[in-house]
C-alpha cells in the first residue's frame, strides 16, 4: 500500500482536512487571490465546456461568480481521496452549494432567489498544490431555482463562442478513453488498484448501464439502494435505480458510458466508496426529453460516487451538467441566440 508523505497535504491533518479547509479559506472570506497559494500556476481545469488553463484564469472566473453570488456557501459532503505516490494524491470532493443570485451573471440579471445544487470536484494534488482538476456541476438546478428560463439560457450558451460549442468538434472532451482505468486513468497510474469494490463498480457500469442488463442489478445493488442525481432527483430501491438509468439513456438509446478515472477510499466514518469519472457519448435519437429530436451526437461529462454496504452498492451520487447537454441540443436544433 502506498504511504502518503504528510508533506503532500501540509500543514493540514490529512487530505480531507486539506480539501475542506482550503475551500473554506478561499471562498468564505472571498480571498480569491489565495488560489495562487493552492493551485499550480499552469493548472488545467476540465469542465463540461472544455478546459481552462492557469490559476489566473480561475481567479478571474471566481471574481465574476462572487459578484453574482456574494453570499454563496459551500458544504463538503465527502472527500474521497486516494494516494498515488508518496507526494501525490487524488481527491473526489462532493459539495453542496447554496446562495442567492444577488448580482448579474451569465444566466441573467439578479433574481434574489436561492438555489441549492451539488458539485463534484476531482483534484490531482502534487506536493500540496492542485495540479489538475475535473469538475461537474448541476447547473440546471441553479438556473431553474434562480428563476431563469432553462431553455433561454441554453440558447445563450449554445451561441457563445467562449463556451466552445460552436464549430467543429475537436475530439473527446477528456481525450482518449483509457485502456484500463482500473490501472491508469486521466489522473495517472493507480499503484493500489485491484480492490474488489473498484472492479465491481466498473463491471456494474458495463453490464447494467451500457449493456442494459437490468436483470443483473441485484448482483451489484443493495436492496435499499438510493440514487441522488441532477435537479435533486432521488430514487430508491432497485426499480427506482433502473428508472433513473432510463432517464439518462432513453433520450440517447445508442449511448455508451466510458470510464476515465477511478478512485477508492475506505475509512471508519464514511465507509467504503468508489469515485468514477465518466463520459457518455450517444445520439439524441430517442425520447424528446430535451425538445425535438435531432439525431445528432451529444457528449455528457459526469462523476459518480458509489458507497458500499457489505459487498453491494447502496448509495450513488451521480452529477452531470444538463445545461451543457441542453445547449448541445439547442445548437443542433438551430435554436440559438435570443
Amino acid at each position: 500500500m502506498t504511504t502518503l508523505n504528510p508533506a503532500a497535504y501540509a500543514p493540514y491533518d490529512d487530505p480531507e482536512h486539506y480539501i475542506l479547509s482550503w475551500t473554506d479559506r478561499i471562498w468564505e472570506p472571498r480571498g480569491m487571490g489565495q488560489i495562487r497559494d493552492h493551485y499550480m500556476p499552469d493548472i488545467r481545469v476540465h469542465g463540461a465546456y472544455g478546459t481552462i488553463t492557469g490559476n489566473e484564469e480561475i481567479i478571474k472566473a471566481c471574481v465574476q461568480k462572487n459578484a453574482a453570488y456574494p453570499h454563496r456557501l459551500f458544504t463538503g459532503e465527502d472527500v474521497l481521496w486516494e494516494a498515488r505516490t508518496e507526494n501525490s494524491w487524488l481527491s473526489s470532493h462532493r459539495i453542496i452549494n447554496s446562495g442567492r443570485q444577488e448580482g448579474f451573471w451569465q444566466y441573467g440579471p439578479p433574481t434574489f432567489k436561492k438555489s441549492v445544487s451539488r458539485n463534484i470536484a476531482v483534484c490531482l494534488v502534487r506536493d500540496a498544490f492542485i495540479a489538475e482538476e475535473w469538475v461537474v456541476r448541476d447547473e440546471w438546478a441553479v438556473v431553474e431555482q434562480s428563476g431563469h428560463d432553462v431553455h433561454a439560457v441554453a440558447r445563450q450558451i449554445a451561441s457563445s463562442p467562449s463556451l466552445g460549442l460552436l464549430g467543429e468538434k475537436k475530439g473527446p472532451l477528456l481525450g482518449p478513453v483509457p485502456a484500463n482505468p482500473l490501472l491508469e486513468g486521466v489522473s495517472g497510474k493507480r499503484p493500489d488498484h485491484g480492490r474488489t469494490e473498484d472492479k465491481k463498480t466498473v463491471q456494474m457500469i458495463e453490464e447494467v448501464w451500457n449493456q442494459h442488463l437490468g436483470n443483473l442489478a441485484p448482483d451489484y445493488l443493495h436492496r435499499d439502494i438510493v440514487i441522488h442525481t441532477t435537479r435533486h432527483r432521488t430514487e430508491a430501491r432497485i426499480d427506482g435505480y433502473k428508472d433513473e438509468l432510463d432517464h439518462l439513456f432513453a433520450p440517447f438509446p445508442d449511448a455508451r458510458v466510458d470510464i476515465y478515472d477511478v478512485a477508492f477510499n475506505e475509512d471508519p466514518f464514511h465507509g467504503t466508496r468508489v469515485s468514477i469519472v465518466w463520459v457518455l457519448n450517444g445520439t439524441y435519437s430517442g425520447i424528446p426529453l430535451y425538445g425535438p429530436v435531432t439525431n445528432t451526437p451529444v457528449e455528457i461529462f459526469g462523476v459518480s460516487h458509489f458507497k458500499f454496504r457489505g459487498d453491494k452498492i447502496y448509495r450513488e451520487w451521480r452529477i452531470y451538467d444538463e445545461m451543457a447537454l441542453l445547449a448541445q441540443i439547442k445548437q443542433a436544433q438551430g435554436d440559438i441566440g435570443n
